[in-house]
């Protein structure tokens, strides 16, 4: 029976997602840029694949981030979190990502308040619609 991949694996595979579609950087690009498959890049990021420290060094580089990027909100073992909360794995999503980088993009601070007034009004609607059909 196979191991279920490290947390700490699993966590800087998903950084290495954030950051390399924060950047608009295909796997396949990534890949080219430090010498791996795209294959690879995608076990490096589910976390099945460990990555070894000369790798990472080198994913850094190739998507100009610092190093400690990776390891930043990890999780001590005694506080680790295996079952991610829905809001989290959207947040670790392309869509999520995308969507956070485009808001981010948005320099007039008044209007990204006003969008986020927009999008929880949407939802508490939403919610009040569910609840009024149970």
């Amino acid at each position: 029976m196979k191991e279920e991949p490290h947390s700490v694996d699993v966590h800087v595979g998903k950084t290495i997602r954030i950051q390399r579609l924060l950047r608009k950087v295909s796997q396949t690009e990534l890949g080219d840029r430090v010498g791996v498959t795209f294959q690879q890049i995608q076990k490096y990021e589910k976390g099945s694949n460990r990555v070894s420290a000369s790798m990472l060094v080198e994913i850094a580089g190739a998507l100009k981030v610092d190093v400690r990027t990776f390891f930043d909100d990890l999780s001590t073992p005694d506080n680790a979190n295996d079952n991610p909360a829905p809001s989290e794995e959207f947040v670790i999503s392309r869509e999520g990502v995308l969507l956070n980088a485009a808001f981010f993009s948005i320099k007039n601070e008044a209007l990204r308040k006003k969008i986020l007034k927009l999008v929880q009004a949407i939802a508490n609607t939403e919610q009040l619609d569910t609840e009024a059909a149970e």
